[in-house]
């Protein structure tokens, strides 16, 4: 699948807003803080996959009911939902300069991922978090996303990069009273 950047603008791909609010204290501290055990950039990238993926629990997954989408909220509450993780690994990322962008896959609902661009190319990461028949991994050299999407069931990969999270995923959020509201309005569609 060929990507599409929403904007040709690489450095729309490190800006802070609402959602990604790298220049938050504790997204800086938390990125400090992983960038300090690795020696490069792309350790750096693996390192901060590995941590959304690994420390961060899916609420769905851990039961939790609430609802977080700002970053640093995710990075505070340590809780979230896909897109909620990515807008905390997109955060992480930017904060140390790595261009990333917010993606989505249409599965069920609409599904949250993000991509990095290493050596001039976009590359998908899913930091949904791993489980029984889950086992997203961070890549540079093919896809190790949590899901692939099955055309014949209508299914699909969208392949434009946003430099922001949609509007329709972040309403989604911030209208949520608590996960189970949530999954009663979550996007079929973008």
């Amino acid at each position: 699948m060929q990507l599409i950047q929403e904007t040709p603008d690489l450095s729309a791909y490190l800006v802070a807003d609402e959602a990604v609010d790298h220049h938050h204290p504790l997204v800086r501290e938390t990125a400090a803080e992983l960038a300090r055990s690795v020696a490069n950039s792309y350790e750096y990238a693996r390192a901060a996959f590995e941590f959304v993926r690994d420390t961060i629990p899916h609420s769905q997954d851990s039961g939790d009911l609430r609802v977080t989408w700002r970053a640093s909220d995710v990075l505070e509450q340590r809780t979230g939902i896909c897109y909620a993780k990515a807008h905390a690994l997109a955060a992480l990322l930017r904060a140390e300069d790595i261009p990333t962008a917010l993606c989505y896959q249409k599965l069920d609902v609409v599904h949250g991922l993000v991509a990095v661009r290493f050596n001039g190319a976009w590359h998908r990461q899913d930091p949904r978090g791993n489980k029984p028949g889950v086992d997203a991994r961070f890549s540079l050299d093919g896809e190790r996303l949590a899901f692939t999407p099955d055309p014949a069931s209508g299914e699909t990969d969208w392949p434009v990069l946003y430099a922001a999270a949609h509007p329709v995923v972040l309403d989604a959020l911030k209208s949520a009273d608590d996960r189970p509201h949530l999954w009663e309005t979550l996007p079929t569609a973008l």
